[in-house]
């Protein structure tokens, strides 16, 4: 029997008043505490799906995964979409995909340069 498997067994073999004194001292010992992650498994519902215990994405993130045949708009609309770079910049994005064309954006403003970048040619994902 391995070490981990013989721990395990010990561990399990713990009465609660044991386990919670072992926590205690465990985080006496390593500065840490084991409360945070407890309060955050108690207060998920029994049997909800993940995807209700998951909070509702509010940022994205546009990410140009290829420029396509069409370089030129697509570059045309990343100039369009990103005043801050400059020409040279703007290639070097399209040429570079995947790249993030912009950050931490609302749903609505991705899907919109999502819209226009597809429709110059380009492949997008909104993450």
């Amino acid at each position: 029997m391995s070490k981990l498997e013989k721990l395990v067994e010990d561990l399990s073999a713990l009465s609660v008043l044991e386990a919670a004194e072992l926590s205690k001292l465990l985080e006496e010992k390593w500065g840490v505490s084991a409360a945070a992650p407890v309060a955050v498994a108690a207060a998920a519902p029994v049997g909800a799906a993940p995807a209700e215990a998951a909070e509702e994405q509010t940022e994205f993130t546009v990410v140009l995964t290829d420029g396509g045949d069409k370089k030129i708009n697509v570059i045309k609309e990343i100039r369009g979409i990103r005043s801050d770079l400059g020409l040279k910049e703007a290639k070097d994005l399209v040429e570079g995909a995947p790249q993030n064309v912009k950050e931490n954006i609302s749903k609505q403003e991705a899907a919109d340069i999502k819209k226009k970048l597809e429709d110059a040619g380009a492949k997008v994902e909104v993450k």
